[in-house]
């Protein structure tokens, strides 16, 4: 399996080695390999707030219309400005793999982990990119990673944990964070009040979270505005949070953003302190 020197054992951090099917430590900790192709380093309580299989499909629809290639491009021409030759980029929360894969197609001599709670979604992760390997874990949790393992990990619209991120990158490494702007679908907001609202507070909550590891160095604000057909926007909030709270068949009959949606985000590089 790639990056298999990345990972630990997450029952007692001791090293993983390959066994027939499965990941296993010297203290006889097992972790199943997928068919699919992710291993399960879940322990405990099962996580339950990860994309459920309608989220996953929604987005797989969603981002293959190319309508956030804008974004991802974006961010896999950052990361290759801060990535050293050869390097490791863990993207923590990494749904389907979609941003990973640019990412590694714009840094040809990297290799890349994704981390998530949703094995719906790391069953297309896993198949993202030949370089990419992708494993189920519990974001609040320890990582299942060794120490100062990666040179960047990328945070895309996913759960932080600010201490783990800091663990686990080198000290020459960078964190990359890409959260919505106020601006964020606000067409959208507007005609479907039931959609999940961008706190005003948020930055700020940023700030004290990463504040006592990480400094920033550079923020980027993507904004562009595209068109969506009514399937197209029954996707985008279908993979969203906000699907949780609305009903699919009364939202595909809405009349919704004839004139196009705004995508707004900001892309800001840390590195530890």
């Amino acid at each position: 399996m790639p990056l298999l020197d990345s990972l630990r054992c997450p029952t007692c951090s001791a090293g993983l080695r390959p066994a027939p099917g499965a990941l296993r430590c010297p203290r006889g900790h097992t972790f199943n390999i997928a068919r699919q192709g992710y291993v399960s380093l879940l322990t405990g309580t099962r996580a339950i707030s990860g994309d459920d299989a309608a989220m996953v499909q929604a987005r797989n629809q969603f981002l293959a219309t190319g309508k956030y290639e804008p974004l991802s491009r974006a961010l896999a021409r950052l990361t290759a400005d801060v990535l050293p030759a050869r390097g490791t980029v863990v993207d923590v929360g990494c749904g389907t793999g979609y941003y990973l894969a640019d990412v590694l197609d714009q840094s040809p001599s990297a290799r890349g982990l994704g981390l998530d709670a949703s094995v719906r979604a790391l069953r297309s992760a896993a198949r993202s990119h030949e370089r990419a390997a992708a494993a189920s874990c519990d974001i609040f949790r320890l990582f299942p990673l060794v120490d100062q393992t990666a040179d960047v990990v990328l945070n895309v619209f996913a759960p932080r944990n600010p201490s783990e991120f800091h663990r686990v990158l080198r000290g020459s490494g960078h964190l990359i964070v890409v959260r919505p702007h106020h601006q964020h679908m606000a067409e959208l907001r507007s005609q479907v009040p039931e959609m999940v609202s961008i706190d005003p507070r948020k930055e700020q909550r940023l700030d004290r979270a990463l504040g006592p590891f990480f400094e920033a160095v550079d923020t980027r604000h993507v904004e562009y505005t595209t068109a969506l057909t009514r399937q197209e926007t029954t996707h985008l909030v279908g993979m969203t949070p906000s699907a949780r709270h609305l009903d699919h068949r009364d939202l595909h009959h809405r009349g919704l953003l004839r004139d196009g949606i705004t995508v707004s985000v900001l892309i800001t590089t840390y590195r530890p302190r």
